[in-house]
């Protein structure tokens, strides 16, 4: 029985508590030793980590990619020492001991916040508050359709649970709301949420900012809630409230656990000063005294370490089990196995890409936001692992799949296409939480352009961890025209051009749009950001699907040594073609280049890039209805732009196009100031 009064020593630990605060100690002392990191919540939620990965998680420390496996979130993604410590104590290869100690250190497996591309074990790369849940929304979404996509009555090979951990700083982000409302509509029945409720936050009590009841609000989103009052030391209580949750099969649950934040610390638990500093020496001395905790700095009993890791032989009986499930379903389904075990190797199924469109100059000009969702239509029944959908504009960004009826509701969730509502950021944390899934599954997700700011911190999250989400994003200029500034994207797209491992395509036509969706699709370590038009264009003459895999190509040249290069992206690109025209019949030698992907232009050797852009050409200007940031490394000190420098006006969209220089008149005329 574990004593909390500061004056006394606490009885022998049952092997219960011996086991939570082996959890404990290990991250006080990891915290210690780097100096740095959040020690008070791993010391408030060992006893919730111990339920959750003792008696219930399914999965195999000695294969951390089995596909069964249920997945783990810790939303809270600070008090990573908990989840590092699990990791370690159950007998992942991935956290040693060593590990540990190097804990925030340079090229260590225990970064300060878990990422997934570091520490084979950690699911989600969980930075900003609130992020974690919201992926956890995808990656329940993923399971429960997928489980609808191949399970037979006589077979199931998907069937798993999906956990959070999260605190205050989670429920407070707006974020987690947006998806938490979205997976109470969806009734996943297999997302658990542990809720560390533990009233502190950074400034204080967390009664100076928030004090609603969570629980109301979670069960007015439609889900399972319940309150365990002690989680301090009641682990049969935190178990009870688990297994009752994985009873409740039409509905999300949350189970709010009250805590104390840095429990076992005789000064510091139950204050803010705990939430993200190191102990110090002496009140770990105190913390050692008061837990009754008789082991040195990184020392764990034998007696826990032989209780945690029985979950390596119960994870190694329940893959030999699923193996088994997955051999006999392969027998008995082998067309629906085939599927399902190509995905689940990553691999694209035999000629996914035929039925890309691709255009000549006679066919139709049309807005590239028009061409994507025929793209989307060619691709739907050449590639059954596409998912996804939009923010409540299926009928402006057209990312609609044609022929596909119906949409994922909790009643159909074998159907791909997914209603996020007005929702941008959960939208993309959802998508985001479908990667992590590494299902196969590729997921896409619709709005305007100039919404990806609403979204960008789960856009952010996709390039760092090399997530392979396809933002369809429409509306991508001033050529919105009359909505007027507020829906005219001006800095954005060189915005999400210098975010690192973000490809962003703005293509020029039809078949630029077939080729930027080759490269998305074919990408499945980045993500890919489609900023597409509403007004129609031209299909050019030289362009092709295979040429954007460049980033950047010639698309009109003249005879000899160009004296001038006009670089186009999307609507602008025809904008240069006209220009070169004329400035051409006047004699002039002047080449354009269509730039549809920045970034794969700059993946290019050097030498293809001294083809496209010679050196001694130096009189170069960039057409572009957005703002000219990144532009000059392009055009240098000697060249132009026409570009926008202020936020755009309510007008028809030729006009704002016509008044704020984007014609071929005023290229023309930029282009003759400058040669002279």
């Amino acid at each position: 029985l574990l004593l909390e009064s500061h004056a006394m020593v606490a009885a022998p630990a049952s092997l219960d508590t011996l086991c939570i605060n082996s959890i404990r100690m290990l991250a006080v002392d990891a915290i210690n030793k780097s100096k740095s990191g959040h020690p008070g919540l791993p010391m408030g939620c060992a006893p919730m980590g111990y339920a959750l990965w003792d008696k219930f998680l399914h999965h195999n420390p000695k294969n951390p990619k089995w596909f069964n496996r249920d997945r783990f979130v810790l939303s809270a993604g600070h008090g990573c020492m908990l989840l590092y410590a699990l990791l370690h104590l159950t007998g992942y290869d991935s956290v040693s001991i060593d590990d540990i100690k190097q804990f925030r250190q340079w090229g260590s497996k225990t970064p300060g916040h878990p990422e997934t591309f570091e520490t084979p074990g950690v699911e989600v790369t969980t930075g900003p508050l609130g992020a974690g849940i919201s992926n956890a929304v995808g990656l329940a979404i993923a399971e429960s359709h997928l489980a609808a996509k191949f399970n037979k009555p006589d077979a199931t090979v998907v069937d798993h649970f999906t956990y959070v951990i999260m605190g205050d700083g989670c429920n407070q982000e707006g974020v987690s709301s947006e998806a938490a409302s979205l997976a109470g509509h969806l009734k996943l029945g297999k997302l658990i949420a542990l809720y560390d409720d533990n009233h502190i936050t950074i400034d204080g009590r967390t009664n100076v900012s928030f004090t609603e009841d969570v629980l109301k609000r979670y069960e007015a989103y439609g889900w399972h809630v319940q309150h365990v009052p002690d989680g301090n030391t009641d682990v049969d209580a935190i178990a009870k409230a688990i297994e009752a949750a994985k009873a409740v099969s039409d509905k999300p649950s949350i189970i709010k656990i009250t805590t104390t934040i840095g429990f076992g610390s005789p000064n510091k638990s139950d204050t803010a000063g705990v939430h993200g500093a190191p102990l110090g020496d002496e009140e770990t001395e105190l913390t050692r005294q008061q837990l009754g905790w008789n082991y040195g700095p990184f020392e764990v009993p034998q007696d826990a370490y032989d209780q945690f890791r029985k979950a390596i032989d119960r994870g190694a009986s329940l893959e030999a089990e699923w193996n088994q499930t997955l051999a006999a379903y392969r027998t008995k389904y082998p067309t629906e196995s085939a599927e399902f075990e190509r995905m689940l190797r990553g691999e694209l199924p035999q000629g996914w890409d035929k039925d890309l469109p691709s255009y000549t100059p006679d066919d139709k000009g049309l807005a590239t936001r028009k061409h994507s969702q025929i793209c989307l239509g060619a691709l739907g029944p050449n590639l059954p692992e596409l998912i996804g959908g939009s923010a409540d504009l299926t009928h402006s960004n057209y990312t609609d799949i044609k022929g596909e009826t119906g949409s994922y509701q909790p009643e159909t969730p074998e159907k791909r296409y997914l209603h996020f509502g007005v929702r941008e950021h959960g939208m993309a944390a959802v998508l985001n939480g479908i990667a992590y899934h590494n299902s196969g599954l590729i997921p896409y997700g619709g709005t305007f352009l100039v919404f990806a700011d609403y979204m960008r911190g789960s856009m952010r999250l996709s390039a760092v961890s090399g997530l392979g989400v396809i933002y369809v994003l429409t509306h991508d200029s001033i050529g919105v025209g009359e909505d007027g500034p507020t829906h005219q994207p001006i800095e954005t797209i060189p915005s999400l051009r210098a975010m690192p491992g973000m490809l962003v395509f703005r293509p020029g036509d039809g078949n630029e749009t077939s080729g930027a969706y080759k490269i998305a699709i074919e990408n499945r370590q980045r993500p890919s950001a489609l900023c597409l038009s509403r007004q129609g264009m031209v299909n050019q003459a030289n362009s092709s699907i295979e040429k954007v895999a460049l980033g950047g190509y010639i698309l009109e040249d003249c005879d000899g040594t160009p004296e001038l290069i006009l670089i186009g992206t999307g609507t602008e690109l025809d904008l240069c073609v006209q220009a070169a025209k004329q400035l051409s019949a006047e004699g002039r030698k002047v080449r354009v280049v269509s730039m549809p992907c920045v970034e794969l232009f700059d993946e290019q050797s050097d030498t293809y890039k001294e083809e496209v852009l010679p050196g001694a050409v130096r009189k170069r200007i960039v057409v572009e209805a957005a703002e000219s940031f990144g532009w000059h490394r392009f055009i240098g000190l000697d060249g132009d732009h026409v570009t926008m420098n202020r936020f755009g006006a309510s007008a028809p969209g030729g006009t704002c196009m016509e008044k704020f220089g984007f014609t071929v008149e005023n290229v023309v005329a930029k282009s003759k100031a400058l040669l002279n």
